[in-house]
Formats: C-alpha cells, sequence, structure tokens
C-alpha cells in the first residue's frame, strides 16, 4: 500500500506551493490569495526512495462562518483521519495564529505522525521570525521556502522517516488466492445495487439519495459457482455538491481500495453517462495498473438507440483507456450482470498473463520488420529484444540503442500491437524503453 501524506494548514500559508515542489509538477492552483484551493489534489511523489500518494487540501480554518470554509474544514478532518503523515504548513512569516493553534491541537488529538513546517523562510531574517511559531507548542519546526526550495531536503529526509514500514502487500501478488474486484464509481450508480444483486443482501444501504454508501465493505462472495471478494467503495460527488466531511474521505478510500484490487468494476449511470469524475477515477484505475472494466448501469431504462448512444459516448469520453472492454447490465434486473463477471475472470486472467520471451519476441521481430521505428535527428533507433518484467499489471522492457529517440506515437503502436497479439484487451499494460546494457 502506497504510504498517503496529506498537506494541512490554514489559508494562503504555501500548502500548494509545496505540493507542486513535492511533485515537481504543477497541478495545484496557486494564486497569492487565501483560499484558492477548494478541493484536494493527489499526486504520485517519490521521497527517498520510496513511492507517496500526497493530497493537498483546502485552507483550514476552524471559526469561518463561511459555508464553504465550513465544508473545507470537515474536509481536512477527514483527511487527517485517513493520512499515514500529515504536513501541517504555517505562515513562518507572521506570527501564530488562534487557527494554527487549533490546527496544533486537532493534530496533537489524531495521534497521526505530523511534521510542522514553517513557510517563507526566504532568508535568514525570515527564518529567525518564524521562531515564533514555537508558541504553539511544537517540539520540531522545520524552515523552508516551498517556492525556492529553501528547506526542503531537511523535510523529505523527516518525512521518509516518518512514513510507515513498507508493506509488499499489494492485494495482488498472488493469482492462487481469490480474486479481489472492487466497485467504483460516483454516488447513485449502482454500485451497492450490483454489491446486494451479487451477494444475496442488503448489507450496503441502498438509497435513492447520492452518496449513501460510506464505508468500503469487504465479503466473499459466490455467484454462480464463482468465488471472490467483493469489495464496494463509496461515491465520488461532483465537486460543488460534495459534503467535505464523509464523502471526501470515502475518496482516499477508494484510492486505497483500488490498490488492493486486481480489477475494477467503474460503475456508469447510463442514463447520465460518463462524466468527469467517471473519467478521473478510470485514470486513478490505470494509473495504479489495475484491470478495468465500465459497467453501463440502468440499461433497463434505455432503448437500443440509447444504449449504442451510450456505449459510443463512454468510448469517446475515455479515448486515453480505449482498452476498457464496456458491458451493458442492469444491477436492479440482473441484466448482463453474468456477463460482467465473465469479464471480470478474462480481465484478472490478463492482470496475470506472462508471455514466454521467445513467443514475444519472434512476434517483435514481424512487427519490427514492417514497421521499424521512425528515424529521429538524422538517427535510426534500434529495438533488439523485449522481455515481459512483471505481472500484475503486466510490464515490458525493450532493449535499444537510443531509447529517448524512440517518439509517443511508435511507443502507443507498440503497446496496441502487443495487446492485438497477446489478448491483453482490458488491464493496462506498459513498455518501458532502455539503453542496451542498463540494468536499471
Amino acid at each position: 500500500m502506497t504510504p498517503i501524506v496529506a498537506i494541512v494548514g490554514r489559508p494562503n500559508v504555501g500548502k500548494s506551493t509545496l505540493f507542486n515542489r513535492l511533485t515537481g509538477k504543477r497541478l495545484a492552483i496557486v494564486h497569492d490569495a487565501p483560499g484558492v484551493t477548494r478541493d484536494r489534489h493527489y499526486a504520485d511523489a517519490h521521497v527517498h526512495g520510496r513511492d507517496i500518494t500526497l493530497i493537498d487540501t483546502g485552507g483550514f480554518d476552524p471559526d469561518t462562518d463561511d459555508p464553504m470554509g465550513q465544508g473545507i474544514a470537515r474536509h481536512v478532518r477527514a483527511a487527517i483521519a485517513e493520512a499515514d503523515v500529515v504536513i501541517c504548513v504555517l505562515d513562518g512569516s507572521a506570527p501564530p495564529t488562534q487557527a494554527d493553534r487549533e490546527a496544533v491541537q486537532l493534530l496533537r488529538r489524531s495521534e497521526k505522525p505530523v511534521i510542522y513546517a514553517a513557510n517563507k523562510a526566504d532568508s535568514d531574517r525570515r527564518a529567525q521570525e518564524a521562531t515564533e511559531l514555537y508558541e504553539l507548542g511544537i517540539d520540531r519546526l522545520i524552515l523552508i521556502s516551498a517556492l525556492h526550495g529553501r528547506g526542503t531536503a531537511e523535510l523529505e529526509a523527516t518525512l521518509r522517516e516518518a512514513l510507515p514500514a513498507r508493506q509488499e502487500d499489494t492485494g495482488a501478488s498472488d493469482p492462487g488466492e481469490l480474486p479481489r474486484i472492487a466497485l467504483l464509481g460516483r454516488p447513485n450508480a449502482g454500485k451497492s445495487s450490483l454489491f446486494n444483486r451479487l451477494t444475496g443482501s442488503e448489507r450496503s444501504l441502498v438509497d435513492a439519495r447520492p452518496g449513501t454508501t460510506r464505508d468500503p465493505v469487504d465479503s466473499v462472495v459466490s455467484f454462480e459457482g464463482k468465488d471472490f471478494v467483493l469489495v464496494d467503495t463509496a461515491g465520488v460527488r461532483k465537486k460543488p455538491k460534495v459534503d467535505r466531511g464523509v464523502e471526501s474521505a470515502s475518496v482516499i478510500r477508494a484510492l486505497r481500495m483500488v490498490e488492493r484490487a486486481e480489477v475494477v468494476i467503474l460503475m456508469v449511470d447510463g442514463s447520465e453517462g460518463l462524466a468527469e469524475q467517471d473519467a478521473r477515477l478510470l485514470g486513478l484505475c490505470t494509473d495504479r495498473g489495475r484491470a478495468v472494466i465500465i459497467g453501463l448501469n440502468k440499461a433497463d431504462l434505455l432503448d437500443k438507440q440509447g444504449l449504442k448512444r451510450a456505449r459510443d459516448d463512454a468510448r469517446d469520453a475515455v479515448r486515453f483507456a480505449g482498452f476498457a472492454p464496456v458491458v451493458e447490465l442492469s444491477a436492479k434486473t440482473g441484466r448482463g450482470v453474468r456477463a460482467l463477471l465473465d469479464e471480470v475472470w478474462r480481465a484478472r486472467e490478463e492482470f496475470y498473463r506472462r508471455v514466454p520471451t521467445g513467443e514475444l519476441n519472434r512476434f517483435f521481430e514481424q512487427v519490427l520488420a514492417e514497421r521499424p521505428p521512425p528515424t529521429r535527428g538524422g538517427r535510426a533507433p534500434r529495438i533488439y529484444y523485449i522481455t515481459q518484467a512483471q505481472t500484475a499489471p503486466p510490464v515490458f522492457v525493450a532493449m535499444s540503442n537510443a531509447p529517448g529517440q524512440i517518439d509517443k506515437s511508435y511507443q502507443r503502436f507498440v503497446v496496441n500491437q502487443i495487446r492485438k497479439s497477446f489478448g491483453f484487451s482490458a488491464v493496462p499494460i506498459k513498455v518501458v524503453y532502455r539503453q542496451r546494457g542498463d540494468r536499471s
């Protein structure tokens, strides 16, 4: 499991700037005005040999009367509860505030590992002023400038020490164990109805109101002679409507469940179509290398033409994951559920599929003969051989004389040829190009 690190603090202390510094990407909106980060942003980062997931939260102000601010305060509390480590960012250029004091008290009660960082310590004078923050009763304060990078090496080293011990169990390590299937999707897409259809119970509360399923539920299921573990994850609500208390915590749980699963069923309301949040969830699954099947639910409410339109729209909306099968079903009536599970079993087999090196290279020789890599900068890249480095998910390594010269379009072509030839139709696959002789 990848550790989750939450960055918290009151508005305008530099949380998003630190988030961007640690991830090396400009993902969070940064503006010199309080409250510009409205919702959490997620990104993977690498810190001193460890992979982590960073969460950038909205500004924490527990005494605000603003409904948006109150929602963010609940959302920050939820992030703290779910995180493995918390980085509390304080403004090193200003005296401590009541909001800072309440944040520190909240973090002490959480009993989570907390790193306190005084941001905006851009100079020796600012660094001296930041020592006022020790009035908060903090044992250790790391002085940083997230904007310029000052002190961030010390922060990263401290974060590495605070991370929980490495867990090798990814939830996808043994094809002999019961399959682990996660249900993912927006609220009211039909996850609980499918869960109840498969388990024959009302164990997950089903309600017409969106978001009635809160806590993930793991169940061993036997359905038509097949045994598997089913994980019902909470839905992810559209941002303007989200209750940032309970619902936002469910987003982190969904991330954890995806990491524990082998196959993810992304439930989509066929009567509404595939929305932006669905695409984000699908992106999360593919980033984590999980096999994905799109369950186009509520097919009983659509006629033949409506079903075709819903399927085509779903395909158009997720071109980046065009490999994912789309299955029409009705969790309410049971229509299409058998076909959905057939796809799940096929996807899981692909997740663990290993292609023999000899067979793989015979295929690749033919591909190279028909379409070699295009010449770039007057140099013709050569690919000598390819091998499968791992399963769950499938990763291939191709050795080349000039891996940096193989353009993206040709890399996509190779991936598509592997899919076509070896039947990887429901799982993301990765091909890594390395310099010949490079064993890293």
